[in-house]
């Protein structure tokens, strides 16, 4: 089969993995008090974003997906920093010059340090400061864009940053069993707090998430009602066997994982961006290989996620999507059948418009550091030299496999 013309293909970054020089955000700070890696200079994409884009126009990408600093765009509550604003409007407008249709998320993960200070998103105000920064944002960047997505994976910023303890604000539920995420085979750095009491802390963050999506999109849609507003929703693709136990079990962790949020915030989004990792079967369980960041490789459960997503009958775009491979042996072969998923739901009705591989290039992998190795595009630290793996070349082919030619 081909996908249409306007079927966008691609990868996708975020702002504090690879722009570099970011230091007034609870990440930048959380190092600074030993807690987490070092981000530094990263891959220094602030500075080099053009040559990046050359690359993966180069790669037969039609697509980006990055973010927006927020810590850059609004350094001060309520204080835009207007040099920052136009730094993004040069970063969409080289995309478009090389024909890259931008992808734009607004906030992925990192907090301006002014915000934290005011309890983040536990304080009540959270979602109208968010909505703020969201409306001005609209306001800047409308006329150029053909959509917005507000947030990258809420629950999964939420999980673990108040029941997990391994993110800021480093604050774990007692009753949890602490998921030890490594640095270099060390134990994890954060040093949680960890009290009961943070159960009811996170209830109360994931309801400001929702409001504070709720009160963007109207924000958004105030400054430009052409913006497609959508949200980027990590997918945990659950099936099981014929066991009804295994059913109602599956049914269970995908209605708390996935849909508990998901169906409060679906009447505000136009779209909904897909980011797929995990695909989890109960009874008859096969066995998976496991990547550099130890998960199960089962691309081709991209598809039971599109399923689950397609329950709210939006157009879906594939937002992230790959894995951490440091010897680029297996990213090929993982490419194929996640574009396989994709192509079984779509022949089956699903809307699906684009798909963006992470990422782009090796970045900063939280609170792992450097190690993993997610991208297309392998980066060299020292000298920052670019060099595109085999598997990006495959991508690259399954691009004009798939396609019509203009």
């Amino acid at each position: 089969m081909k996908f249409p013309k306007d079927f966008y293909w691609g990868a996708a970054t975020a702002s504090y993995q690879v722009e570099g020089g970011i230091e007034n955000c609870d990440w930048a700070q959380a190092a600074r008090d030993g807690r987490v890696p070092e981000c530094g200079r990263s891959c220094d994409h602030y500075n080099r974003y053009e040559q990046d884009f050359d690359l993966a126009k180069q790669l037969g990408h039609n697509a980006h997906r990055f973010s927006i600093e927020w810590a850059r765009i609004e350094p001060k509550a309520g204080e835009f920093n207007q040099r920052e604003i136009d730094h993004y409007k040069a970063v969409i407008k080289a995309l478009k010059i090389r024909g890259l249709k931008p992808y734009v998320t607004l906030w992925h993960f990192t907090l301006p340090q002014w915000f934290v200070d005011q309890g983040g998103f536990e304080n009540p105000k959270a979602p109208e400061y968010f909505a703020r920064y969201a409306g001005k944002m609209a306001a800047e960047l409308g006329e150029e864009l053909d959509g917005l997505t507000t947030m990258n994976e809420p629950m999964v910023f939420a999980g673990l940053g108040w029941l997990k303890g391994n993110w800021p604000p480093f604050k774990q539920f007692s009753l949890v069993t602490r998921f030890e995420l490594t640095n270099s085979g060390s134990r994890s750095m954060s040093r949680p707090s960890v009290k009961f009491s943070h159960y009811f802390t996170y209830r109360k963050v994931v309801n400001n998430l929702i409001k504070a999506h709720r009160l963007a999109y109207e924000a958004i849609k105030s400054e430009h009602t052409h913006l497609k507003v959508s949200l980027v929703k990590h997918i945990v693709a659950y099936d099981a066997n014929w066991n009804p136990l295994n059913k109602i079990w599956a049914s269970v962790q995908d209605n708390f994982f996935n849909h508990s949020f998901l169906r409060r915030v679906a009447d505000s989004c136009d779209e909904f961006g897909l980011n797929f990792y995990h695909y989890v079967k109960y009874g008859d369980r096969p066995a998976f290989e496991k990547s550099d960041m130890g998960w199960e490789m089962a691309p081709a459960g991209i598809y039971n996620a599109l399923k689950t997503l397609w329950k709210y009958k939006k157009p879906i775009f594939v937002s992230e999507c790959g894995l951490a491979d440091h010897d680029d042996s297996h990213r090929a072969w993982y490419i194929e059948e996640q574009i396989k998923g994709v192509i079984k739901a779509y022949e089956e009705g699903i809307e699906v418009t684009g798909h963006m591989y992470w990422s782009l290039m090796d970045n900063y992998e939280w609170a792992l550091g450097f190690e993993k190795k997610f991208g297309l595009i392998e980066i060299n630290y020292q000298t920052l030299e670019r060099k595109i793996r085999p598997s990006a070349l495959v991508y690259k082919e399954l691009i004009e496999k798939y396609s019509e030619i203009e």
